[in-house]
């Protein structure tokens, strides 16, 4: 009797144990979809004009860097092409994230095609969110 109650037990916690394995995989993968969407939005805002939408997908520490980005480029019309994020490593506290596609900017007659993928972003949870925070220093 007390054998069959044991293997129970076992039986059950085995099943409990999969079960939370599982949704640590899920959580993780979705953690880092969450940060490749955070540069999506950030990328989507700038092109988008909308300087709310870069603030929300910014960290506090990057505020003042994104501002610039956003105000570089003021004279021109930007559309972004085929853009695809996704979550490649870790460095330190941030995830990195790259993505492929690119920046056309209009200058009126010309338009200049900016590679995304030039560009591997850092981005961070803050405040139960995640938000672009640079790029990754390039040697």
């Amino acid at each position: 009797m007390f054998t069959k109650v044991l293997r129970k037990l076992l039986h059950a916690n085995g099943l409990i144990i999969l079960i939370v394995v599982f949704l640590t995989a899920c959580s993780t993968t979705s953690s880092r979809d969450l940060a490749a969407g955070a540069v999506e939005r950030y990328l989507h805002g700038l092109a988008g004009r909308d300087i709310n939408q870069i603030i929300t997908n910014t960290c506090s520490a990057w505020e003042s860097q994104a501002r610039q980005e956003y105000d570089s480029f003021a004279a021109v019309r930007l559309e972004l092409k085929d853009v695809s994020c996704k979550a490649t490593g870790q460095e330190q506290a941030y995830t990195l994230v790259d993505c492929t596609g690119s920046i056309i900017a209009n200058y009126g007659d010309e338009d200049l095609q900016i590679d995304v993928a030039d560009q591997t972003f850092r981005v961070i949870q803050e405040g139960g969110d995640w938000r672009v925070c640079g790029y990754l220093a390039t040697p």
